[in-house]
């Protein structure tokens, strides 16, 4: 054989090997973004925004313990602000130090309210929404998301279609949760053993992990719904509130939902799935989105409760545990 034609042999050799190769790579990364794509998704939203000290905890610091943990993972959430409290130096403070680390701040009405409430009409409503509007909209990251205290939108046709009247007209939209869950009670339980035994004591660890177990199951069961719903991992919105549990054990829920293959979102980005542009027909209305839509498909009967979380079902686990 001709040297020549060896050396043309080896070089053609040489470039199938590297077709190959290169074949080979953009499979692998056609493989990983495919199990990329099919990791569940969820986000951080927080509702509220108290501005008092809570046990030995200054607000501003158990506050900063929340942003700390965001920025940490560079995770942007959606805050949820009740205004009333949002005028004087501590809520300014409050709704300063989350818009200048880029959360966005959104309405969830003045005094907090009950929309199922018939002593609140839909005019009252309204006003709670202005008014909130008005102190929240001097922020750079304002947005007109608006979340209905306790999740409730109303019991009758009318008053249901005419809240959502209400927001369209004034440029809002529903700033849904699909992942609820009971961290306030939590929350409320924690600070009663705190005041009592102080922080660390023997059962601050147990509280820890129920909370987090609790978020976890609660998040897994409405991502459950939503795949059976959609056939797709949907972006969740998780609802949490301002408080001590946040505070103290954001860092880990976090680290949780990674080691359990989550995907964590930016929550402006989660409200941009088509998920939220559905319209559930549910009356009464209200409770997590995903919730409504099993509810309406009459699918899941024997398994949705009403109200969809409450303390009521998570007191019995936590005695059992001794919480």
């Amino acid at each position: 054989m001709k040297p020549t034609t060896l050396l043309l042999i080896i070089i053609l050799l040489s470039s199938c090997t590297n077709s190959n190769n290169t074949g080979d790579q953009k499979k692998d990364q056609k493989v990983e973004q495919k199990t990329e794509s099919q990791k569940p998704k969820v986000s951080f939203t927080f509702d509220d925004g108290i501005t008092r000290n809570i046990v030995d905890y200054k607000f501003e610091d158990w506050n900063q313990m929340i942003l700390a943990a965001l920025k940490k993972e560079n995770i942007k959430s959606v805050f949820f602000v009740t205004g009333a409290n949002k005028r004087d130096k501590k809520g300014k403070f409050l709704l300063n130090s989350w818009d200048q680390e880029g959360h966005k701040i959104a309405n969830h009405t003045f005094t907090h309210p009950n929309f199922n409430n018939k002593k609140f009409t839909q005019i009252d409503f309204e006003h709670e929404l202005l008014q909130t509007d008005t102190v929240i909209s001097k922020y750079s990251n304002y947005l007109k998301l608006f979340r209905f205290p306790y999740l409730k939108e109303g019991k009758t046709e009318e008053r249901i279609q005419g809240f959502r009247n209400t927001l369209a007209q004034h440029g809002y939209q529903n700033g849904h949760v699909t992942i609820d869950a009971s961290d306030w009670y939590v929350n409320s339980e924690l600070i009663k053993s705190i005041k009592q035994d102080g922080y660390p004591n023997p059962k601050t660890e147990k509280y820890k992990a129920f909370y987090l177990q609790h978020i976890l199951d609660r998040s897994n069961y409405y991502e459950k719904l939503a795949f059976e719903l959609t056939n797709r991992h949907i972006h969740h919105t998780l609802l949490l509130h301002h408080n001590l549990t946040s505070a103290l054990f954001l860092t880990d829920l976090i680290e949780q939902y990674k080691a359990a293959g989550w995907e964590i979102v930016d929550a402006e980005v989660a409200f941009q799935d088509e998920i939220f542009k559905e319209v559930p027909p549910t009356i009464p209305a209200g409770e997590s989105i995903i919730w409504s839509l099993a509810k309406a498909s009459g699918q899941y009967e024997n398994e949705l409760r009403y109200p969809a979380e409450d303390s009521r079902y998570e007191i019995p686990k936590m005695e059992a545990l001794g919480l």
